[in-house]
C-alpha cells in the first residue's frame, strides 16, 4: 500500500508503504489518530458500531495497554474515519495495527486477537 502525502484539512498523512504483515509499514502520528501515541507502542483498533468482536477486542487491547507501561490503545470508528481506512486498506473490523514508538506499523491483524498474541506482537514494537 502506498501512503498518501498531504497537508490540507482532512488529508491523511500516512507515510511509507506496507510490505505485508511485518516490517517497514506506513507511519501514523497523533494528528492521523486524533490521540497521542504511546511512549513505547500504540495499539490502533478499527471498529464499527455493531461489531461484537470489536467489543471483545477493545477489552483485550485495553487490558494489555494497562499492563504494559508506555503502551496506548486507540480505538477508531471505521465509518467515521473512511479516508484513513482506505489509506491503510482496512477491509473489515476489528482490524488492529501495532505501531512502534515512532508510529510505524509493525504488525496488523484482523479479527478478535488473543491477549497472548497481542503481547507477542508488542515485542516487535518495543
Amino acid at each position: 500500500m502506498k501512503g498518501r502525502e498531504g497537508g490540507g484539512a482532512g488529508d491523511v498523512r500516512v507515510r511509507g508503504r506496507n510490505d505485508g504483515e511485518r516490517g517497514d509499514g506506513p507511519r501514523l502520528d497523533a494528528a492521523d489518530l486524533g490521540a497521542e501515541l504511546g511512549a513505547r507502542a500504540t495499539l490502533v483498533q478499527f471498529s464499527s458500531a455493531f461489531c461484537a468482536p470489536c467489543r471483545a477486542t477493545r477489552r483485550v487491547l485495553g487490558e494489555v495497554a494497562g499492563m504494559v507501561p508506555g503502551v496506548a490503545h486507540v480505538e477508531l470508528d471505521a465509518e467515521a474515519r473512511l479516508e484513513l481506512v482506505r489509506a491503510l486498506d482496512v477491509l473489515k473490523t476489528p482490524t488492529v495495527l501495532v505501531l512502534d514508538a515512532g508510529g510505524r506499523v509493525v504488525r496488523r491483524a484482523t479479527g478478535q486477537p488473543r491477549k497472548a498474541d497481542v503481547i507477542a506482537a508488542l515485542g516487535e514494537a518495543v
